[in-house]
């Protein structure tokens, strides 16, 4: 839960920290919140900000665990920030039961160098990724995209499924395959109750074979940490869109060649190019060179490149996350939960006795005139700029609705 600032401005905050966890920022970096902001910042801000390679060290080569750093930093004033993503990776965690991958994210002001904030860096990380996915897609895919294939049902599937969906609102069927078939299944149901309870219509179903659905997919988003193709280029159906998520080494490959020879290729930032298995490895074997990339997203969405050109046009987009998107989903975050959009959902304020006097409208037939003498506990919802205040009087019991912008007071006698 994040603490409650002092302040609802930046500058009467230096010198303090706030902690955002993971449900807080899920409140506050929703798709519909971060990917317009990064469609309109990433084109704007992303040559403004310095983002070195990100620095890897190892801890302990026996087990293979790491410490990643990766800092960035704005000289733009419109982004008055330095930000820094430390990622530890401890592969043997699976066997006590625990994520092998854990990360902070710490923002300081740059005018300062004073802490802002502390974020948790992996649901920061699944936002963005998933944001950044979909905002290509909304360039990228088809406009009448109906079915999508979610290749892989790790943490990051449900963040890409949710941002796929919200920039194609016409897909109305999801398939998910995982190399371990009860992850799908299980992810599939659970998605689906969900979708039940909303009404939606969208159906999840699960698949044991990639080869045999991966045709089916308008929209094919991949999120695995494969190092062999999974997704055959010669089973992508015209006019499909492949999302490569999910591998962020040269080591690690999700589509083979001929997905990369068939498609129009665009790249989040051009450390793609070194960074992702697929290109790499296929700038080697000649398959493609590196100017036959067609751009990266912040030339996409900034209009310097065209998206799709055609309906049977093949398109792909391979990201490998850089810090760059980390500090602007950040300064959102940071900067609406200044703006007071979102705070605890419950605070305890006050427990006072009374003695008042209540005049108020009953039952649409008479007024009434109470007077009572007991206890009051107050309770304040700021998310919503409501307090809530319950009162236990001698004679009758008052419930008291405060909305506090509008300072109206709403009084129900309840006699016993």
């Amino acid at each position: 839960m994040a603490s409650l600032p002092p302040t609802t401005t930046a500058g009467a905050i230096e010198g303090g920290c706030v902690f955002l966890d993971a449900a807080t920022l899920r409140s506050l970096l929703t798709p519909s919140a971060l990917i317009p902001h990064l469609r309109s910042s990433v084109p704007s801000l992303s040559s403004a900000v310095r983002a070195p390679p990100r620095q890897s060290f190892s801890l302990d080569p026996s087990s293979s665990s790491s410490l990643l750093l990766m800092p960035s930093w704005s000289s733009d004033p419109s982004l008055p920030f330095i930000g820094v993503k430390i990622v530890t990776s401890f592969p043997h965690n699976s066997v006590l039961r625990l994520p092998g991958v854990h990360a902070a994210y710490l923002l300081f002001r740059s005018s300062t160098g004073a802490p802002l904030a502390s974020l948790d860096g992996t649901a920061l990380t699944l936002l963005r990724t998933s944001a950044v996915s979909a905002l290509a897609a909304a360039f990228l895919a088809r406009d009448d995209s109906r079915v999508l294939v979610m290749a892989g049902a790790g943490a990051l599937a449900p963040y890409l499924i949710a941002a796929q969906r919200f920039v194609r609102p016409s897909l109305n069927r999801i398939i998910i395959w995982n190399r371990t078939p009860d992850k799908a299944r299980i992810l599939a149901r659970d998605l689906q109750e969900k979708e039940r309870r909303e009404n939606s219509g969208v159906i999840f179903e699960h698949a044991e074979c990639l080869d045999e659905v991966v045709g089916l997919g308008d929209v094919v988003s991949c999120a695995t940490s494969s190092e062999n193709p999974i997704v055959k280029g010669k089973k992508l159906k015209p006019g499909a869109h492949l999302d490569l998520a999910g591998s962020f080494t040269p080591a690690m490959r999700e589509c083979d060649d001929e997905a990369l020879a068939r498609g129009r290729v665009f790249v989040d930032f051009e450390v793609a190019l070194e960074e992702a298995g697929e290109l790499a490895g296929a700038f080697q074997r000649g398959v493609m060179a590196p100017e036959d990339v067609a751009g990266t997203l912040a030339e996409l969405v900034g209009g310097a490149k065209v998206g799709r050109r055609s309906p049977e046009e093949l398109t792909v987009f391979k990201s490998v996350g850089t810090a760059v998107v980390d500090l602007l989903a950040a300064q959102l975050a940071y900067d609406t939960y200044l703006q007071g959009r979102i705070y605890p959902s419950f605070v305890f304020c006050s427990y006072v006795w009374y003695f008042d006097v209540y005049l108020g409208y009953f039952n649409s037939h008479y007024f009434f005139l109470a007077l009572g003498i007991g206890s009051s506990v107050m309770v304040f919802l700021p998310k919503f700029s409501v307090y809530l205040s319950f009162h236990f009087s001698s004679f009758p019991m008052i419930f008291e609705l405060l909305i506090e912008k509008m300072r109206i007071a709403v009084l129900l006698p309840v006699h016993w």
